[in-house]
């Protein structure tokens, strides 16, 4: 079975077209982007540390989420799914985005905040792509090899454009390791998602709890209350950073990731550090410089350009899975 019709089953199956699951995955990245100046908004506010703050990140997600799926349960029937694979595929997202979020962390704090982000999302879609082509047989294809390769381009000029960078070998370790858990986690979603028995809502919502589980321990060592001469200003970032980049953004980036091809989904999400400068240039006050400028161009290139690939090849999204079997 060709890619295209890999994810016309998967669309089919799960009732979400690839159109409309790109759209998810584009929104997703760019709402990421947002939580990085929420998150320095905070950081100048008070002394809240980025674990307590990705803790909170998580346990306020999870509230509004289970809010939005108590609510979503009495107007939609529950996709069923045995119940020992929906703990496996629960436990195992939710330490993957756990280990995601936290060496990420941890490797900004020991490499720096630029090397760090080259790292994990340069690392990401080159894991992913060696992953789908050996796990799920796809494919990316020439078209598809030169977008990662202007994506991961347009990161480095990006991000290392301004210079000043300094390479320590634990904190790259750790932003392999993150980069490892993102891409377990996109991998397993797309995995379970093709033949659209998982819940999507389901998994992000119980995904959310793991990762909350996990990160508490942390959170309580290195200080979960905040001291600040603004709590309400404090309070309404953590609490947009809960409701946008987390509850929202995950949502939609696990329906998307469900029916969109894995190497896809990894280049998509590299929105996310343009929507970041972006907001650092607009809000911040930082300088808008050449490598910031050609960086985003070419990763918004490579972005548009996969994703009307990936549009042009799901010509049969509409189909029932029946139909789309036999493309």
């Amino acid at each position: 079975m060709s890619n295209a019709a890999s994810s016309a089953v998967a669309g089919a199956a799960s009732g979400l077209p690839v159109g409309r699951g790109l759209l998810y995955l584009i929104v997703a990245g760019a709402a990421w982007g947002t939580a990085g100046a929420a998150a320095s908004l905070i950081y100048r506010s008070s002394d809240l540390g980025p674990v307590a703050l990705s803790f909170w990140r998580c346990a306020g997600g999870l509230v509004l989420l289970l809010a939005v799926h108590l609510l979503r349960r009495r107007s939609r029937p529950a996709v069923r799914e045995p119940l020992g694979r929906k703990a496996l595929r629960v436990g195992v997202t939710g330490l993957g985005l756990a280990v995601f979020q936290t060496a990420y962390f941890a490797a900004v704090e020991s490499t720096g905040l630029a090397v760090a982000t080259v790292v994990t999302l340069g690392a990401g879609p080159v894991l992913i792509a060696l992953g789908a082509r050996l796990t799920m047989g796809e494919r990316l294809g020439g078209g598809g090899i030169a977008a990662v390769a202007g994506a991961l381009s347009g990161l480095v000029v990006l991000v290392l454009g301004s210079g000043g960078a300094a390479v320590r070998p634990g904190g790259v370790a750790l932003a392999v390791v993150s980069a490892a858990g993102y891409s377990v986690m996109t991998l397993l979603t797309r995995w379970w998602g093709r033949d659209g028995s998982a819940d999507a809502s389901g998994t992000t919502l119980w995904a959310f709890a793991v990762t909350t589980a996990c990160l508490l321990p942390l959170g309580l060592a290195e200080g979960l209350v905040p001291h600040t001469a603004q709590p309400a200003h404090v309070l309404g970032l953590l609490v947009y950073i809960a409701a946008v980049p987390t509850a929202l953004a995950y949502a939609l980036y696990f329906a998307g990731a469900a029916v969109v091809r894995s190497a896809t989904v990894s280049v998509i999400m590299l929105l996310e550090p343009v929507s970041a400068a972006v907001l650092a240039v607009a809000l911040l006050g930082e300088r808008l410089t050449s490598a910031t400028l050609a960086g985003t161009l070419l990763m918004l290139g490579s972005v548009a350009g996969l994703a009307a690939a990936e549009a042009r090849g799901a010509p049969s999204e509409r189909a029932t899975p029946e139909e789309a079997a036999l493309v």
